[in-house]
């Protein structure tokens, strides 16, 4: 319901909010007194329209895991595009949204799998995300055929535990059983992927610190 008043800076109709809600006007009726008693500066009346003035702000609300995923992409993205000012509010808004959620979310946040980098490239690909995100945050293994560079194609099997979002493209972060080592898998060179349901040995935040630790090496896609 506040969502739907704030989609309209004129007075809306009860019979418009109601539709929008799916219930009768009667429900809506004691939805606005409800709303009304938690604050919540509502004007108006039946007949005539309603109007919430600004400022009204509800209990914290749950976050899906993935509507996390999108609030930490999003932001990352600002704060690595726009200027100073505007990708310091984006940090600031990130640790005001994770004083909120519940420890399980803000472990997914503090993670910090999803990072944004740069290239030119829009490459195609045939990869299921759900499917790579899920093996992420399960700390499952992956089982992909993959193509190199060359062209040359092999099957791995891999612990996925970051993922890299590029402008036109994405890396998949991973120990690889193969060469027993950390890389990076570009989602347009893999032609098959699925979850293994076996969990992979060493936790996901163990990878992670391997992984900053050798950020600053040249990249492998190998």
């Amino acid at each position: 319901m506040v969502e739907e008043f704030r989609r309209h800076r004129r007075p809306v109709s009860g019979k418009d909010l109601a539709q929008a809600q799916g219930i009768s006007i009667r429900t809506l009726y004691r939805d606005i007194d409800s709303l009304r008693a938690l604050g919540a500066g509502i004007e108006g009346e039946a007949g005539v329209g309603y109007l919430m003035r600004p400022g009204f702000l509800l209990p914290p609300v749950m976050f899906t895991a993935e509507e996390v995923d999108a609030l930490v992409l999003g932001s990352l993205w600002v704060a690595d595009k726009a200027d100073k000012p505007l990708g310091e509010a984006a940090r600031k808004a990130m640790a005001k949204l994770t004083a909120v959620m519940p420890i399980e979310l803000v472990d997914r946040v503090e993670a910090q799998y999803a990072v944004v980098g740069r290239s030119a490239q829009s490459p195609t690909e045939m990869v299921d995300m759900v499917i790579v995100r899920g093996a992420i945050q399960n700390e499952r293994k992956l089982l992909i055929h993959y193509r190199d560079g060359t062209g040359k194609s092999s099957e791995r099997v891999i612990w996925p535990f970051f993922l890299i979002y590029f402008n036109g493209g994405r890396l998949i972060s991973a120990w690889c059983e193969l060469r027993d080592d950390i890389r990076h898998f570009r989602t347009d060179r893999i032609g098959m992927l699925s979850e293994m349901p076996t969990r992979y040995p060493r936790r996901r935040h163990e990878l992670i610190k391997l992984w900053r630790e050798a950020e600053a090496c040249e990249t492998t896609y190998k």
